[in-house]
């Protein structure tokens, strides 16, 4: 099965970019969360907003009927 990254809505703390990110990389979404942040406090705020906001606009959403289970 091919990975795919697609957004989390079900596990998102805003829109699901970075839940995403951490299932994608079969990580703890908190671990990201705390990463995400960091970058935007190191950035000054501006630059990695854009990011994230380029993002949700590109990460298509998980569809609700497929069975999204990496398999290696």
């Amino acid at each position: 099965m091919e990975k795919k990254l697609y957004r989390e809505e079900d596990e998102a703390m805003v829109v699901g970019v970075v839940a995403g990110l951490a299932k994608y990389f079969k990580q703890d979404p908190a671990l990201f969360r705390v990463i995400a942040i960091l970058f935007l406090i190191f950035t000054g705020v501006f630059p990695g907003l854009l990011i994230y906001l380029g993002a949700w606009l590109v990460m298509p959403t998980r569809p609700k009927h497929a069975d999204y289970t990496i398999v290696e």
